[in-house]
């Protein structure tokens, strides 16, 4: 009963004689399962909750007409392809236009200087039509046969030069500086292009270098992004070259012309939505289909780009700076990160905790649980994610396989969504993606909604299709029509029935996902007449802790392989103080203790891979350089350039094939 002041009687237990008073310990414990009964319904209600995969993750692709060996996407209802992911939008301005719908006067596109905060341009600040409307003035025609060349880094410029060139249907020649003085030619003849934008004015004098030299006749216009001097302006007249700035190409009046329809592909995974508050970071070289795709696949959806400052070294800066939520990758800067963390962690108690904290978050994985606001996040992981940026929601790799446990171990520490994706610039840079929900290693995914996979054999290399193995060959809307003005290359790559051959080796795994297992167009033969697929050989030895970068390299005329290594500096001065070897990393490049044991470490990763003795590595040598884009040692997607290290390194290979028959 209650007193005449609202509180509880004092002698309400004295109207209950039957019932004993309530112990303190009673009380506590009362208290207590209340406690718990409170705890379990907030932890019911809050709870993480399993991803919901799009398919059976047992069957994530399905056999055409029955052939296990041509598959397509689960996903799809029928054997119908996907052609366009919204049917109203079917052309690459199409999907800008549809996130300026979405953003209006949202962010767009992202640039930062030193030390400085992103500033922002708005979808409604693009204003790419105008910059078109200049490149009708300038006498391009709006057709697809129109080539705009654009020699530039990434900047909001390029893409807005890229959209400008998209609305009057023209077609864009990308340019880039590895490339070298003949080919760069070359392109421009071939494409007769009239037109170049540059960043820089270093770089509009290469290609003027060439006018004067009796090249590139048809090249008349350069419009830079940066501003040049009257001694340039005055050089490049007289060879009847136009220098223009950025500016001078934007009239005042944007002029009312149709858009002509400029068809670009599938625009996503049909399984994982980008959304408007998502931000990528745009550093992977725009001159390839893989950046291009990503950048597009965020403007349909009225997102946000943002550009690095055009050093990679600043990279990690930017991102910190940018904080994105996805972040398109190569597996070589993913093996960069693993090394960084690895290395960080020098005592064994750490590391354990390390390991054990990991193995817990993967177990959450296995369960289709993906968060990063778990105890080991904050204790452990929360740092490693604050590198990043702090805000992954998920992550894209692509261009090369990345190895199991390198996926698995940045899955947990990351906190967020890794996906693996395949496919070339043939074929609009995917035609596989692993699907949400999987969690699985050691793949690609299944086919994307607008391709058909099929695997062909290759006898030389004992693959054979019925075996569920042979060269990848796809097949949908995304393939190309064929490479400008040669039509050889074009029959050795797409056949009569329209399969586009990519070179790669696939191997069918039960669940309808595609693994890649080997290259077909660097394969080369050993004097005893074995087959060697080097990119299959270096991706494993890449597991090698101290090992940064590798090429391996053999000969018809040798009945063995040698290699070139590039030792992890920030690795290798510890790896070899455990060994008792002390040296900076130069004289240990140099130490030939230290490269006997880096051979014997790469040697049993690769026997533990399953390599065989003729596959292994014979004699190395270590070099203390890394290969790289500046260098031309890497391609701009950061591919090894085989043919140039091959020449580079010809002086050091003759040494090891020298020494070894002696």
């Amino acid at each position: 009963m209650l007193s005449h002041n609202g509180s509880e009687s004092e002698d309400f237990w004295s109207l209950l004689p039957s019932l004993p008073r309530p112990s303190l310990s009673l009380s506590s414990s009362l208290l207590g399962l209340g406690a718990v009964a409170s705890l379990t319904a907030y932890w019911l209600a809050t709870r993480p909750r399993p991803m919901r995969p799009p398919c059976d993750l047992k069957a994530q692709s399905v056999a055409i007409r029955g052939d296990p060996v041509c598959r397509r996407s689960a996903l799809n209802k029928s054997d119908c392809l996907l052609y366009f992911y919204y049917d109203d939008i079917r052309t690459a301005f199409a999907m800008f236009q549809r996130g300026l719908k979405i953003a209006g006067d949202g962010p767009c596109l992202g640039f930062r200087k030193p030390n400085q905060p992103y500033e922002w341009i708005s979808y409604n600040e693009v204003r790419a039509h105008v910059l078109g409307s200049g490149l009708l003035v300038k006498g391009c025609q709006p057709n697809p046969q129109q080539f705009v060349g654009i020699f530039a880094q990434n900047s909001p410029q390029w893409t807005i030069t890229e959209l400008a060139c998209y609305y009057y249907s023209m077609a864009v020649v990308p340019l880039y500086d590895t490339l070298g003085p003949e080919a760069m030619v070359h392109i421009l003849d071939l494409a007769e292009i009239s037109l170049v934008f540059c960043d820089r004015e270093d770089k509009a004098a290469s290609l003027l270098e060439n006018k004067e030299k009796g090249a590139t006749p048809t090249l008349s216009c350069l419009v830079l992004f940066k501003d040049f001097g009257r001694a340039f302006a005055e050089r490049a007249r007289k060879c009847d070259v136009e220098v223009l700035k950025l500016e001078q190409l934007m009239p005042p009046q944007p002029q009312d012309l149709a858009v002509v329809c400029f068809t670009s592909g599938t625009t996503g995974t049909g399984s994982f939505e980008i959304r408007q508050e998502d931000v990528t970071i745009s550093y992977l070289p725009l001159a390839h289909m893989f950046e291009r795709m990503i950048q597009f696949s965020m403007f349909v959806h009225g997102a946000r780009v943002g550009f690095y400052q055009g050093d990679i070294s600043l990279l990690m800066d930017d991102m910190r700076a940018l904080k994105p939520t996805f972040f398109p990758v190569v597996p070589r800067l993913l093996n960069r990160i693993y090394d960084q963390i690895m290395a960080s962690v020098t005592s064994p108690f750490r590391r354990a905790v390390l390991h054990f904290a990991v193995r817990r978050k993967q177990a959450e994985l296995n369960s289709g649980i993906v968060r990063n606001n778990t105890l080991w996040d904050m204790l452990v992981f929360n740092k490693i994610q604050a590198k990043l940026g702090g805000n992954l929601r998920f992550v894209l790799t692509a261009s090369a396989p990345i190895s199991p446990t390198v996926l698995s171990f940045l899955r947990a520490t990351l906190g967020c969504l890794i996906f693996e994706g395949y496919g070339q610039t043939e074929c609009t840079a995917g035609c596989t993606f692993s699907m949400p929900g999987d969690f699985s290693t050691g793949h690609v995914g299944a086919p994307l909604p607008c391709a058909i996979v099929k695997v062909v054999d290759i006898p030389e290399m004992n693959y054979f299709a019925k075996n569920g193995e042979g060269e990848i060959c796809m097949r949908g809307p995304s393939v190309f029509g064929g490479y400008l003005k040669d039509p050889q290359s074009t029959a050795e790559a797409l056949d009569s029935d329209g399969w586009l051959h990519t070179g790669d080796v696939g191997q069918w795994l039960p669940n309808g996902t595609l693994r890649i297992v080997d290259r077909k167009k660097h394969i080369f033969k050993l004097s005893q007449g074995e087959y060697i697929a080097p990119e299959k050989i270096e991706n494993i030895y890449m597991r090698s802790v101290p090992v940064l970068q590798v090429f391996v390299h053999g000969d018809s005329l040798e009945s063995y392989l040698v290699g070139i290594v590039v030792p992890d500096p920030e690795v290798f001065v510890d790896w070899a103080k455990e060994r008792g070897i002390v040296g900076s990393y130069q004289e240990l490049c140099e130490n030939p203790d230290m490269k006997k044991a880096v051979l014997e470490d790469m040697r049993a990763v690769g026997k533990e891979a399953g390599l065989k003795s003729f596959e292994q590595v014979r004699d190395l040598h270590l070099h203390p350089e890394m290969f790289s884009v500046a260098n031309g040692l890497l391609t701009p997607t950061f591919k090894s350039r085989r043919a140039d290290i091959r020449r580079v390194f010809q002086p050091q290979i003759s040494k090891m094939y020298k020494k070894t028959a002696n």
